[in-house]
């Protein structure tokens, strides 16, 4: 995890910089609301003035970070590369980018940082006790002046005398403060170094450490991936070898049939017994209408059925004060569900004169179809029923008694509008 709070000082500048120069290219909708000021300023100012909220627009909004990600990526690639000789571009990349190396490169730069401070604060200890012993040096010239002076007068009077003496103290004390300055500041310097050689040793330990852990993490990432590997693999084989016995399975037991037939002369040729029970009446070749929700539902539960819905004889039964479009788009999806639900084959068709710009899809498991200018949906239904071939089972949902009558003479069941948004609203 990275502390956004504690980010180094040019970790975050260079963060800001990222950040400000990416606001000029991103969308409104992108930029959080706190970020909108900083975008007023002039762009070589946004860094400096508005540092602290494009950090935390960074930590806080997911959709700026990535936003400021993907505009490095197409205005400068090279702000994400982990290959730069500055590490405080590294670290950047790395924080950008969610890297398991970011918190590494992080405490490097603010290890950086605090050896610049600390190697600061030496030259300045360094500096002050150069002054001071400038001080003192000139306080010794001063006090052998005196001296001199004192020696050259020593023959005047007694008052001169105590005077030079008292300048003497004098000097002698300021002599002292200046001594014991400049060891107090040798004192602190070398506890500053202490203390620094100190945070270093822990700051590497720690490194160390991470590193190792990340190492660890690594390898048993490996050993995972490698193993659900194998799984796969070995799965795979078990299936392949379990569908191979499978068919030969399958082939032994299809010879042996085989071969039973034709032992037995079993040709299958001839008429059915239920073909030579008298006192039937023929096949008319039409079918009945769907009398209740049941049957229906019985209907869809066959194998391989398909049903053919009268688009806006449905809808405009159901729902007539809805748009077209609303119409059309509810009972696509209704009669998707009923598709997952079932297994059915469903057709929807609709009347096209009335529509700019067929979709190119529709819901899965609907075929939607719209009928041709100067075609009629009803007349696409009759083709649809004529082209399924004998046998299959065909369920046509329409109130419409012509289109009812035609599919029935085709060998299709027919179900109302009502009954068929009965069924739906049950879904």
């Amino acid at each position: 995890m990275i502390d956004w709070d504690a980010l180094p000082g040019p970790l975050r500048l260079r963060l800001a910089e990222l950040a400000a120069g990416a606001l000029d290219e991103m969308r409104a909708s992108d930029v959080p609301a706190q970020l909108r000021p900083v975008g007023r300023f002039a762009p070589a100012k946004r860094a400096k003035l508005g540092q602290p909220v494009l950090i935390a627009a960074l930590r806080d909004s997911g959709v700026f970070h990535t936003a400021v990600v993907d505009w490095c990526r197409n205005h400068r690639p090279g702000a994400l590369a982990f290959d730069d000789a500055d590490p405080v571009a590294v670290a950047a990349a790395a924080v950008l980018l969610g890297s398991p190396i970011a918190p590494h490169y992080v405490e490097l730069i603010a290890f950086r940082t605090e050896q610049g401070q600390l190697r600061a604060e030496r030259d300045s200890a360094t500096a002050r006790v150069e002054r001071l012993n400038a001080d003192v040096e000139r306080l010794r010239g001063e006090l052998t002046e005196a001296k001199q002076i004192a020696d050259r007068v020593g023959g005047e009077s007694s008052a001169e005398a105590d005077r030079l003496r008292k300048r003497l103290r004098e000097q002698g004390v300021r002599l002292k403060e200046a001594k014991d300055a400049a060891e107090h500041a040798r004192s602190e310097l070398e506890k500053v170094r202490e203390e620094r050689e100190a945070a270093l040793g822990e700051i590497a330990a720690e490194r160390d450490r991470e590193r190792t852990r990340a190492q660890d993490e690594r390898r048993r990432a490996e050993r995972a991936s490698a193993e659900v590997e194998v799984a796969r693999q070995s799965a795979r084989e078990a299936r392949q070898g379990d569908e191979v016995r499978l068919a030969l399975l399958l082939e032994t037991l299809e010879g042996a049939v085989g071969g039973l037939r034709r032992e037995l002369g079993a040709s299958g040729s001839g008429p059915r017994p239920a073909d030579v029970v008298q006192r039937v009446r023929a096949h008319s070749g039409a079918t009945g209408e769907v009398p209740d929700v049941a049957a229906l539902d019985r209907l869809l539960a066959l194998p391989a059925v398909h049903l053919i819905v009268d688009g806006y004889n449905v809808t405009k039964t159901g729902y007539p004060e809805l748009p077209l479009s609303d119409q059309r788009d509810r009972l696509a999806h209704q009669l998707a569900a009923l598709s997952a639900r079932t297994g059915a084959e469903v057709t929807v068709v609709f009347d096209g004169a009335d529509v700019l710009a067929v979709p190119t899809a529709g819901p899965r498991g609907v075929r939607v179809l719209f009928s041709e200018a100067g075609v009629q949906a009803d007349d696409v239904i009759r083709d649809l029923v004529s082209a399924e071939p004998k046998g299959r089972q065909v369920v046509v949902a329409t109130s419409d008694r012509a289109v009812v009558t035609s599919v029935r003479r085709r060998g299709a069941y027919a179900v109302s509008s009502a009954m068929l948004l009965a069924r739906l609203n049950r879904v």
